[in-house]
């Protein structure tokens, strides 16, 4: 009996000590990040090969942009040989795994949802040109390129895995811990991916503003991941392609801690296959991500950015409408080209290091030239689509107006008047010869005619201009000096400007809104005031310390302009208030002109700069210039739009002064702020992606400008004017109510207005119609198969979607181009449609074979 205990104690004691030897065993993510437009060495790809061949255990995960490889082809075709037999093994065993084939690295929450789709539309084919194996298992990054929506994108491109760590480089951000070793990351329409998530355990390290302790798989990091009940811990560094370290933590002894270097696709697949998942629905302020928001580089980069994005989008489908009723040519080599630069400038790099690179080569300097490229290639092509559709462009009396939004569009549109018609009474009228309400304004010695156009969606309709013996339109608009100030009234407000206190709006009264007031006039702050720390100039300095003048720009009765110019802190300003007669959107356009480049933040000089002090002085939204919002609004909730996602903010507010304290401050194209369970609200969009303010004791208000240190301990400087073009709406109900996402792309993608010596076959046309909060992102055409893109903004339904065209079949694909399914089509005189079940904020393409117009 003795010795059967002795021996139960001994194997045991083994028993335990082997539990003990398996329990110090983690796994190391090691591989390169960088490309030839970030950094890679025309030596990296032989380095590669050689330190591979060097170190059999030894497995790599690389980021490197997908234009590398024609470098490297050109440069050392017997290294790339090499390289490409290596990679060839896509298996478990492979030791080479592509986890980020983004064409451009880019961030993704600060650009649109199809730029997100096209990064890696793109990247995963021009690297499958280089290594037709290529198997893309696993998304994974060095830098924080995440964003919310990322499950369904990724699973529909086929990718089974993701990270959601970055420990080596978090400058830019991280993102929230979570408990557990896996995580099923599910995305806002409900998608889930397995994901790795940054570990509760996993803290960020003393003495550095750019890791998390998994950086190394330290003892201390593997042993606390233990503790906590992960039973494969992992860690990762990627490092930049020109470093020569080889297998990054040597042969991955930290003590007792044995660390195994491997792929992604193993780690899920093989590793961790049987481990616990815990299901997490990851909001976008679980992407804890900040840049030096309002610094003018970063302001002009993201502006460029988002003009090319609107552009090309809009090109495009006015390109498909031009195929399906014009029979033009798809200019898919045009295209290819202007998506190119774009997807370039979304470079992460452009936005964290723009000042990097030689004088006139910089970053932001890149940025100006691929959006200018981006730019004339899409005016190119919509002249092309004007000229196919509409014949004889900028002569003779009609006008075509395009829409290439997803919604009925009635609003004001301008075109120049031909000769003949300047200098007497015309009119603009519809098929039907109706009158439609105009106004004829001069524009840089211009004369132009502005009037209310009716558009079908993702279609054009035709007007005419006509003489009238007399025409005369009484204004909708009223404006009156009182000695409170100038009262404004149009048909959906009454507006009140102080011009004794720098034009700020003590009143707005929305009439169709039960007359709701949404200025809160208690607040110490006052509606669209401009407010800053100067702090070598005297410290907080406000618009409304001095008064404004006032000229009335255009008087109706279609729209409404006013010029309010004024100073602060020394520098002119301008802003141009327009409303136009029956839009709820009421658009600003701020002009600042700047003397000199002075400071605006907390108060830091370049030289106190220390890479590894956490507080930063640009992290802090408090002390730059905000355009500020105080709302008459209780119980206030904040909604704000990410890629294919809006978030209800958890923030008591977005204040941050340190890098271990990051919060998502981040307005992609709007933030709605609701009073009394989303009774009213106010949204306020923005032409640029930046940061916003907003707390239980600070209004709603919009990074203007910050001036001072940046991150590396650059100055981030003013060097000209500042020009930001921000908009309101007042409205009823919760933001998918009230169609914000929708108004938002209106805004984004204008109406187009074109004269002709002739009208396109048919007064009106509409190439597809769906339901009210869907959104078509873009309409691709592959031969005569038409591509179409819908987003749901609204409820989850089944729905009806109608194209006015012809075609033989129709299904759904994936966006590798997989078919997932088919769909019945039905026809009707002169139309067909299908039917959908696309959740809320889910994305689907429906691709329709052999299209042509009836």
């Amino acid at each position: 009996m003795m010795r059967k205990l002795c021996l139960l104690f001994i194997i045991s004691v083994c028993h335990c000590g082997i539990q003990k030897a398996r329990a110090q065993e983690a796994f190391y993510i090691d591989g390169y990040h960088g490309g030839v437009w970030g950094h890679y060495p025309d030596w990296n790809t032989r380095y590669m090969v050689e330190t591979l061949k060097k170190n059999p255990d030894w497995k790599i995960n690389i980021e490197l942009e997908p234009e590398t490889w024609d470098r490297a082809m050109a440069v050392d075709p017997a290294a790339y040989a090499e390289f490409k037999a290596m990679f060839a093994d896509q298996s478990l065993n492979g030791r080479i795994e592509y986890i980020n084939p983004a064409y451009a690295q880019s961030y993704m929450y600060n650009i649109s949802g199809e730029s997100i789709i096209r990064q890696l539309s793109y990247g995963m084919k021009m690297i499958k040109a280089h290594f037709p194996e290529a198997v893309f298992t696993t998304y994974s990054s060095e830098e924080p390129c995440f964003t919310s929506a990322l499950p369904q994108i990724l699973k529909s491109f086929g990718f089974k895995y993701a990270s959601l760590k970055n420990p080596n480089t978090c400058f830019g951000g991280y993102t929230s811990p979570h408990g557990g070793g896996l995580v099923n990351w599910i995305g806002p329409d409900g998608t889930s991916i397995i994901a790795s998530p940054r570990y509760n355990v996993e803290r960020l390290s003393p003495k550095s503003t750019w890791q998390t302790i998994a950086w190394d798989n330290s003892a201390e990091y593997i042993q606390g991941a233990l503790a906590d009940g992960i039973t494969h811990p992992v860690g990762m560094t990627l490092q930049d392609a020109g470093w020569k370290n080889g297998p990054f933590i040597g042969n991955g002894r930290h003590g007792a801690v044995k660390s195994t270097y491997t792929t992604w696709r193993n780690y899920f697949a093989n590793i961790a296959k049987g481990d616990l998942a815990r299901d997490w629905k990851v909001s976008q302020e679980d992407i804890n991500v900040s840049l030096v928001w309002g610094s003018q580089v970063t302001q002009q980069i993201a502006q460029k950015v988002r003009v090319s994005e609107n552009k090309l989008v809009t090109t495009e489908k006015l390109m498909a409408i031009a195929k399906v009723y014009g029979n033009g040519d798809w200019p898919k080599t045009d295209l290819d080209s202007a998506w190119r630069t774009l997807l370039l400038s979304q470079h992460h790099d452009c936005w964290i290091v723009p000042y990097n690179g030689k004088p006139g080569n910089t970053w932001a300097d890149k940025v100006t030239g691929w959006t200018n490229h981006t730019n004339k290639i899409c005016d190119s092509l919509v002249l092309r689509a004007e000229n196919i559709l509409s014949p004889g462009i900028e002569k003779g009396d009609f006008i075509t107006v395009y829409n290439t939004t997803a919604v009925d569009r009635n609003e004001a549109v301008a075109v120049s008047l031909p000769d003949k018609y300047i200098g007497i009474n015309t009119v603009v009228i519809d098929a039907a010869g109706n009158e439609m309400l105009s106004e004829t304004v001069s524009s840089n010695g211009v004369k132009k005619i502005v009037f209310k156009a009716k558009v079908p969606p993702i279609g054009y309709q035709v007007y005419q201009l006509k003489q009238r013996t007399l025409h005369l339109v009484q204004a909708s608009y009223s404006i009156k000096l009182t000695n409170e100030g100038y009262k404004i009234e149009t048909d959906l407000y009454r507006i009140l400007l102080d011009t004794l206190h720098g034009g700020i709006i003590k009143s707005l009264i929305a009439k169709k809104l039960n007359n709701k007031e949404f200025v809160d006039q208690t607040n110490a702050r006052s509606f669209n005031e401009l407010r800053g720390n100067f702090y070598d100039n005297g410290g907080f300095r406000s618009s409304a310390d001095s008064a404004v003048s006032v000229e009335v720009l255009q008087n109706g009765p279609v729209c409404f302009k006013l010029a309010i110019k004024g100073k602060i802190a020394g520098n002119d300003f301008t802003q141009i208030i327009t409303l136009v007669q029956g839009r709820q959107r009421i658009d600003v356009n701020l002009k600042i002109d700047w003397k000199n480049n002075l400071r605006i933040g907390d108060g830091s000089k370049p030289g106190d700069y220390k890479i590894d002090q956490p507080a930063k002085p640009f992290y802090d939204d408090r002390n730059k210039l905000l355009a500020m919002f105080p709302l008459n609004l209780k119980h206030q909730k904040v909604y704000k739009n990410a890629p294919f996602d809006v978030t209800e903010s958890k923030l008591k507010n977005t204040f941050f002064t340190r890098w271990d304290s990051i919060k998502n401050n981040v307005i992609l194209n709007w933030v709605d702020v609701t009073g009394n369970n989303d009774e009213y609200g106010m949204a306020l969009f923005t032409d640029h992606t930046t940061s916003y303010a907003h707390g239980t004791d600070f209004p709603l208000a919009l990074d203007i400008q910050y001036s001072g240190m940046g991150l590396w301990g650059r100055n981030y400087t003013i060097n000209g004017p500042t020009e930001i073009q921000y908009a309101l709406i007042p409205h009823a109900g919760k933001w998918d109510k009230a169609g914000i996402w929708a108004e938002g792309t209106k805004w984004n993608e204008s109406l187009i207005a074109v004269l002709s010596n002739r009208h396109p076959q048919g007064i009106s046309r509409s190439l597809v119609n769906v339901p009210v909060g869907y959104e078509v992102t873009t309409i691709n055409f592959n031969g005569k198969d038409m591509l179409v893109r819908l987003f749901n903004t609204g409820n989850v339904t089944t729905e009806k979607i109608t194209f006015n065209c012809n075609a033989s079949s129709v299904s759904l694909i994936q966006l590798d181009g997989s078919t997932s399914g088919k769909l019945v089509l039905y026809k009707k005189p002169g139309k067909i449609y299908t039917i959908v079940h696309i959740p809320k904020f889910g994305i689907r393409t429906i691709k329709l074979e052999n299209v042509n117009k009836f």
